[in-house]
């Protein structure tokens, strides 16, 4: 039987104990069990409800502004890094294993407030998601707001992703796109009478390898776009030239500019070719000017940054709201095997977040 969750504990200890609940996308009941336990029983300021493999909780205490404080609860898959192991001690303590940053740590530190603010100066809503780590249909985010949308409503979303302790603004969109080449079969000992598909793609390899990506400075902080081929795939036997190929490229870009913008740029790139769009996500401007936001780089007492990756900030900024990144951890470690976090950012970003909303 799982042991409850202390919310009242050192959130370094709550790390611990999330991360020794196994939640990899999918399988996040258990956890998710025992986050709905913990708040019922230890935080009764808040309404607490389920949805799914989801957890929210909020006030209503009739304040002025609200601040959405969302934090996933799946994991990549366990990659012989679990249970937690612990180094050091004291300052210099750090935690490893699966989920350790992305993002058990931040979920740590959100739970940990959830507990200890029952008279914060916005109204506060937590939203403890299933499925960040899979396809767009799945998050839990997607559900929700198509269920039960007013819990996602607010003046400010703070998204708890690893962010090393400072303020990750906004996030960069992401487009991938497959370029398409067809040829000819032939058999390869007759290659002449044929028409080689993958050959043909050389020129979308160069075009690929001479790119070079802008880099954007948006409200202070400068973004870094970039354009990858992350696959390719064509030919149907050893011996028959193929008469198909397929690049796959993903194209990551600033938040200035939108969807159709960067669609437009990469079939710009790739003129002459077939090129499908096959998943894209819009990104989201850094909302620093919002008082709110504002409010938490202060408190941080850190320089913020441009996000380069893709977050869910981008799903509240799409509803019309300022939305940050803040959490323990490098985010340079995700997904990796080697995945840790220092014990003390994760106290930094709780007392952080406390001094914020108090």
């Amino acid at each position: 039987m799982t042991a409850p969750l202390d919310l009242t504990a050192d959130p370094v200890e709550l790390t611990a104990a999330l991360v020794d609940l196994p939640s990899v996308s999918g399988a996040e009941r258990a956890l998710a069990d025992a986050v709905e336990a913990a708040l019922r029983a230890q935080a009764p300021h808040l309404e607490v409800l389920r949805n799914g493999d989801a957890v929210l909780a909020r006030t209503a205490l009739g304040r002025e502004s609200r601040v959405v404080l969302a934090g996933h609860l799946d994991t990549v898959p366990v990659n012989d890094n679990l249970p937690l192991r612990r180094t050091g001690s004291g300052a210099d303590e750090v935690l490893h294993g699966c989920g350790t940053v992305d993002m058990k740590g931040g979920d740590a530190v959100l739970l940990s407030t959830a507990a200890a603010l029952t008279d914060p100066r916005h109204d506060l809503t937590f939203v403890f998601y299933d499925c960040e780590e899979v396809e767009a249909e799945r998050n839990g985010l997607t559900r929700i707001e198509r269920e039960i949308p007013e819990w996602l409503d607010g003046d400010l979303a703070v998204v708890g992703e690893p962010s090393n302790a400072a303020v990750e603004a906004g996030c960069q969109g992401t487009l991938r796109v497959e370029v398409r080449t067809t040829g000819v079969r032939a058999h390869t000992a007759r290659a002449w009478m044929g028409d080689n598909a993958i050959h043909a793609a050389e020129p979308v390899l160069r075009r690929l390898a001479d790119y070079g990506p802008r880099q954007p400075v948006i409200d202070g902080l400068q973004y870094h776009e970039g354009l990858q081929a992350v696959r390719i795939s064509g030919g149907v036997a050893g011996n028959v030239v193929p008469d198909s190929c397929v690049v796959t490229v993903n194209h990551r870009f600033a938040p200035d500019r939108s969807l159709a913008e960067a669609e437009a740029h990469v079939r710009e790139i790739f003129d002459g070719f077939e090129v499908v769009a096959v998943d894209r996500s819009a990104g989201a401007l850094p909302g620093l000017t919002a008082p709110a936001a504002a409010e938490l780089v202060a408190a941080s007492g850190a320089e913020p940054v441009a996000k380069l990756g893709w977050t869910d900030v981008a799903r509240f900024a799409a509803r019309g709201m300022a939305a940050v990144n803040f959490g323990p951890g490098d985010p340079a470690l995700a997904h990796t095997q080697q995945e840790n976090v220092r014990a003390a950012d994760i106290r930094r970003c709780a007392e952080v977040l406390h001094r914020f909303l108090s």
